[in-house]
């Protein structure tokens, strides 16, 4: 049986999609830092890291997938998307210091 093509728009927008959530969540942590609610920043920068989590998989469950077309490496808009991911997680490890700075 031939493999499954992989969608890559599909695969490229649900990646997007969690790391504008993850994005989002940690930005809204610092917020809530800056006004002295760390148990709610601590929940939303662990919300983020679920949502990071999350599009990390899809990417890697699709990357191990065949790809008759060689695509994969090549699709401007998984690039993109990728981008997004792993800016996500560079916002995310820099909010986190930011709110233990709040916290001192």
């Amino acid at each position: 049986m031939a493999p499954k093509e992989v969608n890559l728009e599909q695969v490229s927008f649900k990646i997007t999609l969690h790391a504008g959530n993850a994005k989002e969540l940690a930005h809204d942590a610092l917020t809530e830092a800056k006004k002295g609610n760390y148990q709610k920043a601590d929940e939303l920068i662990e919300e983020a890291h679920e949502e990071y989590a999350k599009g990390h998989d899809i990417q890697s469950e699709n990357m191990s997938k065949d790809d008759p077309k060689q695509r994969v490496m090549t699709n401007m808009l998984l690039a993109h998307a990728m981008d997004h991911l792993m800016s996500a997680n560079t916002e995310i490890s820099l909010i986190e210091e930011m709110i233990e700075l709040h916290k001192e």
